[in-house]
């Protein structure tokens, strides 16, 4: 009988552990100083967020293709939203907007206590959710619907990263931010998108705006 293969080495060769080395090292020079956000991306297998045709390139810094017009994030960009997430302290209850392959919800839900992640494309979710459980990370639960909309039902949250760009800020998600809550989003479309972070204050919102990106569009209602 065959043994069956550790799921953190499926899809690639003997030199995971050094493209991880240098993936993270890319990621320091890059200004990522977070020593825990480090730490999870080093140890999360994104290889097996991407087609085994593609394993080969999952610890390169780049966006991959995952189907149905969807990308796998740049790493780079999944650990500098989950550090701008972190930045003031722990967080407890995350919202992420966009699931896509399930990389940077891995990712959170290591970081945080728990992550309500909602996705448009039910295929893709249901990937995500299996990969998941294949790395026994639990302490996420998953929406099928609008990521316009949030997850109104389980509001507030303490953090909201939106994995995909939005024309203008979604008031859905900011009022669904708690007090203190934090909103990591990019902002735009086309060729002009910027990287956004909201804080909720006593007085309203404050926004920072903490360069260019590129995203696929955060599009509206649900799709099977």
């Amino acid at each position: 009988m065959a043994r069956e293969q550790d799921p953190m080495h499926r899809g690639i060769g003997m030199t995971s552990q050094r493209t991880r080395e240098r993936l993270i090292q890319r990621l320091y020079e890059e200004g990522i100083s977070n020593a825990k956000v480090l730490e999870v991306i080093r140890r999360t297998p994104r290889h097996l967020f991407v087609d085994e045709a593609l394993a080969h390139r999952a610890y390169e810094d780049t966006a991959l293709p995952i189907g149905n017009n969807q990308t796998i994030s740049q790493p780079y960009m999944v650990a500098r939203m989950s550090e701008l997430l972190l930045e003031a302290g722990p967080l407890d209850k995350v919202m992420e907007i966009g699931t896509g392959s399930g990389y940077q919800t891995a990712i959170l839900s290591q970081l945080v206590e728990r992550v309500f992640s909602v996705e448009r494309i039910k295929v893709l979710q249901d990937r995500a959710k299996e990969r998941l459980v294949e790395l026994n990370l639990r302490n996420v639960v998953f929406r099928w619907g609008d990521g316009w909309e949030g997850w109104p039902a389980l509001a507030p949250y303490n953090g909201i990263i939106v994995t995909a760009v939005a024309t203008e800020v979604p008031q859905a998600l900011l009022d669904q931010l708690a007090p203190g809550g934090r909103l990591v989003i990019p902002v735009g479309s086309g060729e002009v998108q910027q990287l956004m972070l909201i804080i909720r204050e006593d007085q309203g919102f404050s926004r920072r705006v903490l360069g260019s990106v590129r995203f696929v569009p955060l599009l509206n209602g649900p799709l099977a």
